[in-house]
């Protein structure tokens, strides 16, 4: 996943370095987006349908009337609107714009309301940096109102590439063709709503124009069973990891119920759950596959556990915080803090400084706050963070030493060094009390199961995001309950 700079270095790359023409690329971008245009009509006669092309003059604009071209050469009645300056035009603009006037193609300088079958987007393409304004903010207006199937070319035009915001206004397409990689802001809120279903097509910009400069972020979507930790034929209880769980205080038994099936529905062979004497029986009754010890007798389990998970239900109370010190203070096994855990850790400066310290030292902490926990924790506003959620949780894995899960609509998850993990699964219902829990106990299990802390943060959010989707699948949005997420993390492995 790519920003705006780093598509522009891959594209001068394979021009420059590769030596593959830009109107070769772009002639590639035009007949991709065209094979997805034809499949919106299976079976039907092309001849005589409608294609409107909103062209800028930049190359976005350029693969427009590209795209307008074959359009007419398949026998799609086309019309091209060409908005802005064309003394201004690119070189690549200027030379479609030639060939393409020696087809019937109708072209002008605006945009009526009508109707069309297909209505192509190629003003702006990834590059657009300042709001629209004015007679382009018009134009995407006038695009938005006319009825038929909408497809933007690499971006909606008015999104930023980067974060996904709109800038003033924006195209609101249908579907997305982007070339090459998909940029960020397709993916991050609003700018996925304005995307429509989103198709990456591969149109020759190969890793070879990374030239040592991968980018910087990626994604996860293939089948989630295969990026779980591979089963020995021959393995037990033990080969499969050992996760003490420090969860649940008086009243709160249901923290520690989730985040045990979490572990154990991801692999884990043993789970051990730390808790008040209070939630024994009913613990014991909903998940007796788990071991159970109170709080007050947690330390002879430290040797025990191969990792520690802690916060879930805990609660913020004087109790609390002595059992967060000591799992501080006493071990320095891998460690997963969520809920609790980050308020109690945010409100101690000296607690928050030692265990940064270890982290910084190779210790291995997930710290999985949502937007509010995430700036108690580093002392920001959630509008900071909300205006710039990649930078702010780069910035935090790097001052921290953790992996950092910044939850939210899209959750990312960062560790100094490393690639950006941004999870696209998911969905509303899995706003829900106890759907944090059973993150927790996920990432809890893949870490018992040797997975190091990144990858099992990032695999753990996928794994769980694609959970709740099935969830989702099976009840509605409104009908997810966290229960349902950890059960439906179980189940044929086809994700």
């Amino acid at each position: 996943m790519v920003t705006a700079n780093e598509m522009k270095y891959y594209d001068e790359s394979a021009i420059n370095y590769i030596g593959i023409p830009s109107l070769v690329l772009m002639e590639r971008a035009a007949l991709s987006a065209l094979e997805e245009i034809i499949r919106l009509f299976p079976g039907e006669d092309l001849m005589g349908k409608s294609a409107f092309i909103m062209s800028g003059t930049g190359n976005n604009g350029a693969d427009g009337l590209a795209l307008a071209r074959l359009l007419c050469e398949k026998g799609f009645r086309t019309e091209v609107a060409c908005i802005g300056n064309s003394d201004k035009a690119s070189k690549e603009w200027l030379a479609q714009r030639a060939i393409l006037n020696n087809y019937p193609v109708k072209t002008g300088s605006n945009l009526k309301v009508g109707e069309y079958n297909i209505l192509i987007d190629a003003l702006f393409g990834v590059g657009l940096s300042r709001e629209v304004r004015d007679g382009y903010a018009e134009q995407i207006n006038c695009f938005n109102a006319c009825q038929g199937i909408k497809l933007a070319l690499d971006i909606p035009s008015g999104i930023h590439a980067d974060n996904g915001n709109v800038m003033g206004c924006a195209v609101k397409a249908d579907i997305t063709v982007t070339f090459s990689y998909a940029k960020r802001g397709l993916f991050f809120y609003p700018g996925c709503e304005y995307a429509g279903k989103v198709i990456t097509k591969d149109i020759g910009i190969s890793e070879n124009s990374f030239l040592g400069r991968p980018p910087g972020m990626f994604r996860f979507t293939e089948n989630v069973w295969s990026l779980m930790p591979t089963r020995s034929k021959t393995g037990n209880k033990g080969t499969f990891g050992k996760v003490l769980l420090a969860a649940g205080s008086k009243g709160m038994a249901g923290a520690a119920i989730l985040a045990a099936k979490g572990a154990y529905r991801t692999g884990a062979g043993m789970v051990k759950v730390a808790s008040a004497e209070e939630n024994r029986m009913l613990l014991q009754q909903s998940i007796p596959e788990a071991l159970f010890v109170t709080w007050e007798d947690l330390a002879v389990s430290l040797k025990w556990a191969d990792i520690i998970a802690v916060g879930p239900g805990i609660g913020t109370g004087k109790a609390a915080l002595k059992l967060l010190y000591g799992l501080v203070e006493k071990t320095l096994k891998p460690l997963v803090i969520d809920a609790d855990g980050l308020n109690l850790l945010a409100a101690d400066s000296d607690l928050k400084e030692n265990l940064f310290k270890q982290a910084a030292d190779g210790r291995e902490v997930i710290l999985t706050p949502h937007m509010g926990e995430l700036a108690r924790l580093f002392g920001y506003s959630i509008t900071d963070l909300k205006a710039d959620p990649t930078g702010y949780a780069i910035r935090f894995a790097e001052e921290s030493g953790c992996v950092i899960v910044s939850k939210d609509a899209r959750t990312l998850i960062c560790k100094k060094g490393r690639a950006l993990c941004l999870n696209t699964t998911g969905n509303s219902g899995m706003a829900t009390a106890g759907s944090g829990d059973v993150l927790t106990g996920i990432i809890a299990g893949l870490l018992a199961q040797g997975y190091d802390a990144f990858r099992a943060a990032a695999v753990g959010t996928y794994c769980h995001g694609t959970a709740g989707d099935k969830a989702a699948g099976r009840l509605g949005e409104h009908g997810v309950m966290a229960g349902d997420i950890a059960d439906d993390i179980a189940g044929k492995q086809e994700g």
